[in-house]
């Protein structure tokens, strides 16, 4: 059987301009890295701004497994397979970060014959738009330090710094540190930390910014301490943000890719969804709406995370409306939710399977409570019995679910056409009535709250006295409005990874909590969970090479 990257180089891809050209994009809007990667200029994107636009779908999963659950490779799938029904379709999709690639997790290009290519340049370092972000992040931290060290004019405490250097590596050594060690010229002696890229609130400004302008008053709001009055200190009282925006102003264009069957791809933006808000570029959306009749579009990690925030934080701030959510599951998932070890997921095991399918219904009610149709899919495996995909469809239509099969990881396109007709016969008779989970008039903690126990199905919230502490600083400081980012274990419908299928009798501990004021949210970190990830026992970075003749081998 050949591995993901051995199928990704073997696709044949058509230069980036005839992929543009099938969009109606003209040769001089595109902005080229080479022959199959370009961003889009800012005039055309200008351009784009208030034409009609398509459909909206978006991809989630259940909680993810040990046993995959293939998301982005459905909405790849998917993506083709509308393009192969005659309709003009656009995947946007997010970024992958290098710490995944290198840790445990792999990339984000998709798998099999549903990919995005160039695979190896998308999964390493694309267009740079991460380290743009890196050091935009970077650069703000040097300026705040050097402040410091030149006399502090704005009177920080520096017992109250709170914004984090960062690089898009896991590196748990970096977690805590000191800096300013030295001699008196190396600066202020303080601890300091480091988070992952994608959990940076640069990362998440870049996502959620409609253009340059939005950009840089979105940079200027950030806080990165407070002052000795306990007032904060912005970026834009320590004039970092005209040099901050410098460093991306390319990076803000989307980038345009196609899979392996040549239907357009705009990658862009990569926040995490567990310990971020998880969602691709609203630019990158709003772009592939304008081009499109149906775009496709994902979030990431399982429903309770990445969709939670795609509908109350991203269309919220964008005025986005999706017109269908596609719930992706696999049996060996649901399996595994029902206590199966890994070792034993390809025997039929249809009392685990009954066991474990109460997370699919969790996350079905939940996607519902936004008025949004839902389609369930089944990412199929060699190992599926046919007793197991029908035991799962019947769960779906005793719910009055839409369900699906979906072989797309062997078949590609063709694969996913069953799904395809099912999303467009959910577009043509189902009607959208999004709406977000709450409203802004909530307080903070009340938005936390109702997460916890509507979509978590938590019992109730634990606050940490800090957490209470910083919720009431927020208030103070007039942002009760926000939306709350829930930083959370991906690998449970709770704050405990251990805890699978639907736990209930839960309560959700909030350890602590701080503001994003440029992204225009409020994070609620839950659990143990970290903002820097560490390497596991055998990083994947361990099997990964390039050959004499420059071929990457071992990415997947």
């Amino acid at each position: 059987m050949k591995t993901d990257i051995e199928i990704a180089q073997e696709a044949v891809m058509k230069p980036v301009t005839e992929v543009a050209a099938s969009l109606g994009i003209p040769e001089d809007a595109l902005e080229s890295y080479g022959r199959y990667k370009a961003k889009l200029s800012e005039p055309y994107l200008k351009e784009l701004s208030g034409k009609p636009e398509g459909k909206l779908v978006l991809v989630t999963a259940i909680n993810p497994t040990p046993a995959g659950e293939g998301k982005t490779t459905t909405s790849v799938g998917l993506g083709d397979a509308l393009s192969r029904l005659g309709k003009k379709t656009v995947i946007a999709l997010r970024e992958p970060s290098l710490g995944p690639c290198f840790g445990v997790k792999g990339g984000a290009a998709g798998g099999g014959y549903a990919q995005v290519v160039p695979m190896e340049d998308l999964n390493l370092h694309f267009t740079g738009d991460f380290h743009a972000i890196t050091s935009a992040n970077n650069l703000l931290a040097a300026m705040l330090d050097n402040h410091i060290k030149q006399g502090n004019e704005l009177n920080i405490d520096t017992k109250r710094i709170v914004w984090k250097r960062c690089e898009d590596m896991n590196d748990r050594a970096l977690r805590n540190i000191v800096v300013g060690l030295g001699d008196a010229g190396d600066g202020v002696v303080r601890e300091d930390h480091f988070a992952i890229t994608v959990a940076t609130e640069i990362m998440a400004i870049f996502c959620l910014a409609a253009d340059m302008k939005d950009l840089k008053e979105r940079l200027g709001r950030i806080i990165v301490a407070y002052d000795r009055d306990r007032k904060p200190v912005t970026a834009a009282d320590l004039k970092a943000v005209g040099a901050m925006a410098a460093l991306l102003k390319d990076a803000i264009k989307p980038n345009l890719v196609q899979t392996i069957e040549h239907t357009p791809v705009i990658v862009h933006g990569g926040p995490f969804a567990n310990i971020a808000h998880g969602c691709n570029s609203v630019r990158a959306t709003k772009a592939a709406l304008a081009l499109s009749e149906i775009t496709v579009t994902e979030a990431g990690f399982g429903a309770d995370l990445g969709a939670e925030k795609f509908l109350d934080i991203k269309c919220r701030a964008a005025g986005l409306h999706p017109d269908a959510v596609v719930l992706v599951a696999t049996v060996r998932a649901l399996k595994y939710n029902g206590g199966v070890p890994k070792s034993d997921l390809s025997a039929e095991n249809l009392e685990a399977l009954r066991k474990g399918i109460v997370n699919l219904g969790k996350h079905m009610e939940n996607l519902k409570q936004y008025g949004v149709p839902v389609v369930v899919t089944l990412n199929a495996f060699v190992s599926d019995t046919q007793a197991e995909i029908d035991l799962v469809r019947a769960y779906c239509e005793e719910r009055d679910c839409a369900f699906a099969l979906s072989e797309v990881w062997e078949k590609g396109g063709a694969g996913g056409e069953a799904l395809a007709k099912e999303v467009l016969k959910t577009l043509e008779t189902k009607e959208s009535h999004y709406a977000p989970l709450y409203g802004d008039d909530l307080s903070p903690k009340e938005k936390i709250e109702m997460v916890a126990e509507r979509i978590y199905g938590a019992d109730g919230v634990n606050f940490s006295q800090k957490a209470l502490k910083e919720l009431a600083n927020a208030e103070k400081l007039g942002f009760s409005s926000f939306p709350v980012c829930m930083a959370k274990t991906q690998y449970s419908l709770s704050d405990d990874p251990a805890l699978l299928g639907r736990p209930t009798g839960f309560r959700v501990e909030v350890r602590d909590v701080y503001v994003s004021a440029g992204a225009g949210f409020i994070v609620a970190l839950c659990g143990t969970i970290l903002t820097m990830p560490g390497l596991p026992k055998r990083p994947a970075a361990e099997g990964i090479d390039v050959d004499d003749d420059g071929r990457i081998t071992g990415l997947f």
